[in-house]
């Protein structure tokens, strides 16, 4: 069966929410990235920011291979040392105190806002509490994380959303106290907006916003699911903030691939919900928990946030350079593996031109922004070809705009 078949069935089979580009991936390795003709793909893209490790890293497969072996699956009616061995290292890496895996980052949403809901209503058994969130904020698509999700375009064609919810300008503390009521039970943000447009949030920003929730016992929810593990430089993004949220969401670079997600809460926030409160079939299952328990495993031995800052000076060094010398570009934002540029003009033909002229696999941010969320193993050399590439890709659109 050709690529083409392959393309023109899928058309004709999957519902149609996605615009998928005409490639058919058929393998990866280390960061790069083949269509079933062998042709290779430098990628910066990472699956949305998942593959953190790249594709193919030898110990990972392995013990995903090992345990496929052993046991898939067994409901969380039982204990699987898996499940167990990932959850203490994800409470080491993070400092909380209690872990629910979820099949998702959409799902570590859902249930980080039920321990908001379900802490207030401990506390009075109202009904009526409010969730402060964002604009141009991304939490996911279910209806709970849609409701918390700044973007009137996502939100529109499935109102009424989950009553409740108020909307703040994120990095602005005055439009998030103007806001605060006592009704007020949490405050969710991502700790560096990624779908917005790639804004990290100002440091006396977060500060204040955890002073505020402090102020008015209101829990903080950071969304670490596209920043975190290990993208910003640190382990998760608000690591280098000096604060430390309520509730914390992670997902993507955790599993490398396969669909797990966590949402992890500490202190009063910890011991907010109890038996039959929340649940899941699949979440923590022994497959994907054992690729959750090696993803931190290696992270610790690699120091992969550690390579991450490292490699992140540079790609931002690079990026700057480019900026200056491309009126195209207004300016760079981003911290560590998670860089955005934006552009004066709509960045979809840059990116069409880079995957199937350059073999440079890019994903947007947004209508204007390009997104840079590579592997994290990606070294300076990955950054060298993916510049040459890029440039060859903005110069063609150039030319083509001019004809």
């Amino acid at each position: 069966m050709s690529e083409q078949t392959v393309i023109e069935r899928g058309e004709e089979t999957f519902y149609k929410t996605y615009n998928r580009f005409p490639v058919v991936f058929d393998h990866g390795k280390g960061v790069w990235l083949y269509d079933e003709d062998g042709e290779a793909y430098l990628d910066f893209g990472a699956g949305i920011a998942v593959m953190g490790l790249g594709y193919g890293d030898p110990e990972f497969t392995q013990a995903v291979k090992d345990q496929a072996d052993k046991l898939l699956h067994i409901s969380n009616l039982f204990y699987s040392r898996p499940a167990v061995e990932a959850g203490e290292k994800l409470l080491v890496a993070s400092g909380m105190d209690r872990v629910f895996f979820t099949n998702s980052g959409t799902e570590a949403i859902e249930g980080a806002l039920k321990v908001a809901r379900r802490y207030a209503y401990n506390k009075d058994h109202g009904y009526d509490h409010e969730i402060i969130a964002m604009h141009h904020s991304f939490h996911g698509r279910s209806m709970g994380a849609l409701s918390v999700t700044g973007n009137d375009h996502y939100q529109e064609p499935f109102k009424p959303l989950i009553p409740g919810i108020r909307f703040a300008d994120f990095n602005d503390l005055d439009s998030v106290k103007a806001l605060i009521n006592d009704k007020t039970c949490a405050i969710i943000m991502e700790t560096i907006q990624g779908e917005g447009g790639i804004y990290p949030a100002a440091k006396e920003f977060l500060e204040g916003v955890r002073k505020l929730c402090d102020e008015h016992d209101m829990l903080l929810i950071l969304d670490e699911i596209q920043c975190g593990m290990g993208r910003s430089g640190h382990m998760f993004a608000w690591q280098g903030y000096g604060i430390k949220p309520d509730v914390m969401t992670t997902a993507k670079a955790l599993g490398n691939g396969l669909p797990v997600g966590a949402f992890l809460a500490w202190g009063k926030a910890a011991q907010a919900m109890g038996l039959g409160d929340h649940g899941t079939t699949y979440g923590g299952n022994p497959l994907v928990t054992a690729g959750a328990k090696a993803v931190l495993d290696i992270f610790g031995k690699r120091d992969i946030p550690g390579h991450a800052a490292k490699i992140g000076a540079y790609l931002k060094e690079q990026l700057e350079g480019l900026a200056e010398e491309c009126d195209l570009v207004k300016e760079r934002r981003g911290v560590g593996l998670i860089q955005g540029l934006e552009f004066t003009c709509p960045v979809g033909p840059i990116v069409t031109e880079a995957l199937l002229k350059q073999k440079l696999v890019l994903i947007s941010a947004g209508s204007n922004v390009i997104r840079f969320v590579p592997p994290l193993i990606i070294e300076k050399e990955d950054v060298d070809e993916m510049m040459k590439r890029l440039r060859a890709a903005v110069e063609a659109v150039r030319q083509n705009a001019g004809k």
